[in-house]
């Protein structure tokens, strides 16, 4: 754990808001993700199923989380499974949890080994009617590789055929897309050291550097404040700039080109997600001053624009809108581009060709009932872009935002962004 400890009454009151949503008379189970194989005999590094964390605050592989509210012996309503501590584990891979530990972490008093899992489970589910068993079920999510919810489901339905069954992730995405104050905490929290990351490559930048440099200077900010990256980072030099997921990050940044940089921190599994774009040379060109400007317009215009009861796509619309104006205002759209398109392609699609922004939260792409208006506590991002390729340059501006009912707050009102911010910055240094 490289965040510091996170107080467990986050994370017991996150378990009391889903129990309030189950059915009388249910069990739920929520499984620690796979430790993904590369090659050979290698790994990746685990990331922590964000629906357990959010659940117990604990980031250890196997672990197995089980709900049954209503259970007759209390001692079985809430019970948390992990790996059992030995000298093998302790030289091959480190440090385990205790069960103390893990009741320190997560708030949940009965904390039992992994190896009593079956026979626990079995006893529930020959007293529970209905069960709650978790998979991802984001929008955009790829089903290639099946995860170990994925086999606990099929596990469970060959051996128990006759329950009802029925979907946790609908519920945990109600609850995750409205944050906490404790969430919020962590969400600056990670804000903070996408600052102090971008403001240290602001420092840096100049003609000559590789774009792995510039990716180098965050992780080293972003490290020593106990944070990590959100994602991949895109460090986009030039044309790379038009590339909406570029990763490659290996390209000199040349003298008169624009820099790209949507780079942000997670702290404690919370993230952030910046978006910048600056001029290697320390100053932007008339024409790329215009992009510049023309996007942070629609920035500013749509973060006034989220607010509650405002539904997605209807604030996606309303940016295509805003942002159709600024195409005709510099010259990339003409009246008559406007006039033929089609209402379900509209022709500022061809230089603003991704969508406004979306929930923020434990995953970047965070979950939430996005057919569902807008409420306060949604954290979103707003990340309108304009992209010439034909010209060698794109701009994309990104803010975090809270929604209330008296406006969006600002989670990087501390960040620059106003071009004469940036320019000044970068050449304060210089």
């Amino acid at each position: 754990m490289r965040h510091a400890p996170i107080p467990s009454k986050l994370f017991v009151e996150n378990r009391e808001r889903l129990n309030k949503l189950l059915l009388p008379n249910s069990v739920a189970v929520i499984n620690a993700n796979d430790i993904l194989p590369t090659n050979a005999d290698g790994t990746l590094r685990m990331r922590p199923n964000t629906d357990l964390f959010y659940l117990t605050g604990v980031e250890q592989e196997e672990t197995i989380l089980l709900l049954a509210p209503t259970a007759c012996d209390e001692k079985l309503r809430e019970i948390l499974f992990v790996r059992e501590p030995n000298e093998h584990l302790k030289v091959w891979e480190g440090h385990k949890l205790s069960k103390e530990q893990a009741q320190k972490t997560s708030g949940i008093k009965q904390v039992k080994w992994l190896s009593e899992f079956r026979g626990v489970f079995h006893r529930l589910m020959c007293e529970c009617e209905h069960v709650y068993l978790n998979r991802n079920e984001h929008g955009r999510a790829s089903q290639e590789v099946e995860t170990r919810d994925d086999r606990f489901v099929r596990d469970c339905q060959a051996r128990y055929p006759l329950h009802d069954y029925r979907r946790l992730a609908p519920l945990l995405h109600r609850l995750r897309v409205v944050k906490s104050e404790a969430e919020l905490d962590l969400i600056r929290q990670a804000c903070v050291i996408t600052r102090a990351g971008f403001l240290r490559v602001l420092r840096v930048v100049k003609p000559g550097l590789n774009e792995a440099e510039i990716e180098a200077e965050f992780a080293r900010e972003f490290i020593r404040r106990r944070g990590a990256f959100a994602f991949s980072p895109i460090i986009a030099g030039g044309a790379n700039s038009c590339v909406l997921h570029y990763e490659q990050n290996d390209q000199p940044c040349r003298k008169g080109d624009l820099l790209l940089l949507d780079v942000a921190a997670s702290y404690a599994n919370y993230n952030a997600d910046m978006t910048r774009t600056i001029p290697v040379g320390g100053r932007f060109t008339r024409r790329q001053r215009r992009v510049y400007d023309a996007v942070l317009r629609v920035l500013r215009a749509m973060t006034k624009a989220a607010v509650p009861g405002k539904l997605h796509r209807d604030w996606q619309k309303e940016s295509e809108t805003l942002m159709t104006e600024e195409l005709l205002a510099l010259g990339l759209l003409k009246p008559r581009d406007v006039r033929k398109q089609d209402t379900d392609k509209p022709a500022c699609k061809k230089y603003f060709n991704h969508g406004l922004g979306h929930p923020l939260g434990l995953d970047v792409h965070d979950v939430g009932p996005m057919n569902q208006p807008f409420a306060p506590g949604w954290v979103l991002t707003v990340e309108p872009g304009i992209y010439i390729p034909d010209e060698g340059f794109g701009v994309r501006l990104e803010n975090d935002i809270l929604v209330t009912d008296s406006g969006a707050v600002e989670l990087m009102a501390d960040i620059p962004i106003e071009a004469d911010a940036i320019e000044q910055l970068m050449n304060r240094q210089r």
